[in-house]
């Protein structure tokens, strides 16, 4: 079985591999012709041509969801969408989207050859970068879509998207149509649409559009280049200092925050699920957004705007412009609730700070507050939290009890586990000062001291090393050692 699917995952990633080294920007006037197989023996076959006009209807439905995100966008064009000449029905008339896209990419690859525009648009990578990447691996595939890692020429590592040619989507299609090439072109739109959003909702909680490819000779290819982050697992995510975990929910709120007014309007994220992110350098970035709707939903009455969840049903108001107003914030919000702050902030949390987590936690499980006052909550936590405010009754005198030994650190070895750590095999967490610091090693048994450098936490919190023992110091300006008054130590010089 595991060679069988090793042999799989080759043969997609060598398509895409081969596609990458055969890709050049083309012309496509977007006609979906007539083939030998719609005729047989001479005859007609009104069967295959049902089939293949069936699939171009739902071409031109895809097609025509993507021209409103283009409406007005950052690249100039305007798109429209018309039909072309008599007698031609069973064509996409003009395909002015193929023709903007590989307009966009032609840019592009000009901007790299001339370096005549900002550094942003010169790093864009385009189907001549992709040509000589390197070092491809593996990282994971879906119902539309495979995923490769990449190494462009100037050494950065890349995420490579592009359409999976044995996932459940194309073999649907295929089944459905026979039509190989029509079906690629149908189920590329989805990451067509991925690009444009990423494109228009440009975000530090967003991945980044590194470049994309779009070909149409002899078929349409695309490929999206994005940001490369690392899978958001939750399960590793529960071990984590409770700091962290904060982290990740803090760039969830400020990207909801961004979304619920973005330069495309009110957008809903259709697909809440921590596997549509990844985290890059400890942040929480979306990178998955072909579900994403951007636009209220419309309705005529008010039980239009209803949320269903599992547990719950929530509504809005009908506006007079008949739209659910509020209604994409509301389902974005409590998405967020369900799957990540549940389990990700209320857990290790310091006491002082419980009663502000508790009142976050209400108000997002029964959205008694909107995205405003949430981003405000959180903002109020971490000022707290940085400035040392919610430390209560943490007295100097605690310090009285160590001796300070300046210039020094320990030797590198595993000590006594604590949890949650930053290091699995010792006590390694994050503190204020010195003081929060001794307090800590007073509540451990085993420890008989810390040791503090200059490492800092995102939040600009020392991270301290708690020992039971001090065998060892060796000589080190950036260094500081705290040990307990009686406990033994020795000096390596």
């Amino acid at each position: 079985m595991q060679h069988s699917l090793s042999i799989a995952l080759t043969s997609a990633a060598l398509i895409v591999l081969v596609f990458l080294l055969a890709a050049k920007v083309s012309m496509d006037n977007g006609y979906v012709r007539l083939r030998e197989r719609d005729f047989n023996n001479g005859k007609f076959n009104s069967v295959g041509v049902s089939q293949r006009n069936a699939l171009l209807s739902e071409i031109k439905e895809r097609h025509r969801g993507l021209l409103r995100y283009y409406t007005g966008s950052a690249w100039g064009f305007s798109l429209t969408y018309r039909k072309g000449p008599a007698g031609r029905g069973l064509g996409l008339e003009d395909d002015t989207f193929s023709r903007t896209l590989e307009k966009i990419d032609e840019v592009h690859v000009k901007a790299l050859s001339t370096g005549a525009v900002s550094a942003a648009a010169a790093a864009a990578a385009g189907c001549e970068e992709l040509r000589s990447m390197s070092h491809f691996e593996f990282l994971g595939s879906g119902y539309t879509k495979l995923v490769l890692k990449g190494v462009l020429p100037n050494g950065t590592a890349v995420a490579l998207k592009s359409v999976n040619p044995q996932g459940v989507d194309m073999k649907r299609c295929v089944e459905g149509f026979g039509d190989v090439e029509g079906c690629y072109r149908l189920v590329s739109y989805k990451l067509i649409k991925e690009i444009v959003l990423l494109q228009r909702l440009q975000h530090p909680n967003v991945v980044k559009l590194q470049g994309h490819c779009y070909t149409s000779d002899p078929g349409v290819r695309v490929t999206a280049v994005l940001e490369l982050g690392s899978p958001l697992e939750m399960i590793q995510l529960l071990q984590t200092p409770w700091e962290e975990r904060f982290r990740v929910c803090m760039s969830l709120v400020k990207l909801l925050h961004y979304l619920a007014s973005s330069p495309l309007g009110s957008v809903c994220l259709l697909d809440f699920q921590p596997r549509q992110f990844v985290v890059v350098d400890g942040e929480l970035k979306l990178s998955d957004i072909d579900d994403a709707v951007a636009g209220e939903l419309s309705c005529r009455e008010d039980r239009d705007c209803t949320l269903q969840f599992p547990t719950r049903n929530f509504s809005s108001p009908c506006s007079a412009d008949g739209q659910c107003r509020g209604l994409n914030e509301k389902r974005n919000l409590y998405n967020a609730f369900r799957y990540f702050f549940t389990y990700l902030l209320p857990h290790r949390a310091p006491p002082t700070l419980q009663p502000l987590l508790d009142g976050i936690m209400n108000s997002t499980g029964d959205l008694s507050s909107g995205i405003n006052k949430t981003l405000e909550a959180f903002q109020e936590i971490l000022h707290l939290y940085k400035s040392g405010q919610y430390l209560q009754n943490v007295s100097s005198s605690l310090l009285k009890d160590y001796v300070l030994l300046k210039g020094f650190r320990t030797k590198e070895s595993n000590d006594y586990k604590c949890w949650p750590s930053y290091k699995q095999q010792s006590c390694l967490l994050s503190v204020h000062d010195m003081k929060e610091a001794a307090g800590i090693c007073n509540s451990h048994s085993q420890c008989q001291g810390f040791t503090v450098d200059q490492q800092r936490t995102w939040t600009g919190r020392s991270l301290t090393s708690f020992r039971s023992g001090f065998s060892d110091l060796i000589p080190d300006v950036n260094s500081a050692i705290y040990v307990k008054k009686g406990a033994g130590f020795r000096a390596t010089a």
